[in-house]
């Protein structure tokens, strides 16, 4: 069982349909049976940000505001996530003490103490400003007990370091999953291990890409965000798609389908041989989705070699997102 702020929480957990950045919000008539769901299942970490929603930044915390006044009873049994400090018309992270006083203030007026925001963190680190401000600004909302505790989001392992120095990190949300591996190799997972930082493993699934739904870019809208991204590129999007064919393989053999095959694999690293604990966080829109993500399947040592031996054999171009975000990635 991992346990986040003290508080232990089941091996999954959501990035929930409106909680995320979609380019169309889901109805509440289909989202909210989608979260009534998650938290039958256990998946009780929600994620979320400030700024989640089109064409309405905050539409994502609207839905999460007129869920919980709806039902009042499940506020005490999510642990909720939330991200800000973003300029939303430039993508650009404001890590100011000004700036992080403002995101938190704005998500909690939106949020009207129907749910208290468990972590809050800056969705990217501000290179322009030191870390021990940033974090200094949100420990004083702690002290104050309006958020419960601080997260890292995209963030290096020395300035995850730098940051649990002034006020311990609760979490580090970071992407982690079959096609993004680089925790592994640049010191983030070795670092929250030792410090005993849990790893919100976000886009486990490939942003759809490892589902095995999306099979050419026809699979995707024309205003769809993932579009934009490199790795969905028409000449990368041709080289990325074997690892999915050999993902799909594998999980025909083991008879499940290749989602669950990728959660699993990120679930079966959690606390094992140097990793921190790890909890992924795939979208859903969907109640099937919820339960098809939350089932979990198993994983032998042997399937678990043969999906690193996957990794290990397939080439995956492109970065994670497009260009001028790269640059706000590990700061």
């Amino acid at each position: 069982m991992i346990t986040i702020n003290d508080t232990p929480v089941g091996k999954t957990g959501y990035g929930l349909m409106g909680l995320t950045w979609r380019p169309h919000q889901t109805p509440d008539e289909q989202a909210f049976p989608t979260m009534k769901k998650a938290i039958e299942k256990g998946a009780v970490f929600w994620n979320s940000a400030e700024f989640y929603g089109t064409p309405e930044p905050t539409l994502g915390l609207q839905l999460l505001h007129r869920y919980f006044k709806k039902y009042p009873e499940d506020a005490s049994k999510v642990i909720l996530s939330i991200k800000g400090c973003v300029n939303v018309a430039t993508l650009t992270p404001l890590g100011s003490a000004a700036d992080v006083r403002k995101s938190v203030e704005n998500t909690l007026r939106i949020l009207d103490g129907v749910k208290k925001v468990d972590i809050f963190q800056c969705a990217r680190v501000d290179p322009r400003t030191p870390i021990e401000e940033s974090i200094g600004a949100l420990a004083e909302f702690v002290k104050e007990g309006q958020i419960g505790g601080i997260g890292l989001s995209e963030a290096g392992a020395v300035t995850i370091r730098r940051a649990h120095a002034v006020h311990p990190i609760a979490a580090v949300e970071i992407e982690y999953s079959l096609w993004a591996t680089e925790i592994r190799t640049n010191s983030v997972a070795s670092v929250c291990e030792e410090l005993n930082i849990p790893i919100v493993a976000y886009s486990p699934l490939g942003r759809g890409f490892l589902t095995g739904q999306i099979k050419s870019l026809h699979d995707l809208p024309e205003d769809d965000y993932r579009r934009h991204f490199s790795r969905f590129k028409p000449a990368n999007f041709k080289v990325n798609i074997e690892l999915v064919n050999k993902v799909e393989g594998l999980a025909k053999k083991k008879g499940c389908s290749p989602a669950q095959l990728a959660m699993e694999w990120v679930r079966y690293q959690s606390g094992k041989d140097g990793m921190p604990e790890l909890l992924p966080i795939p979208g859903a829109t969907m109640v099937e989705r919820v339960e098809e993500n939350c089932q979990e399947v198993g994983l032998a040592d042997e399937e678990y070699r043969e999906l690193e031996d996957i990794i290990g054999s397939t080439k995956i171009l492109g970065g994670r997102y497009f260009e001028a975000a790269e640059a706000h990635l590990f700061v």
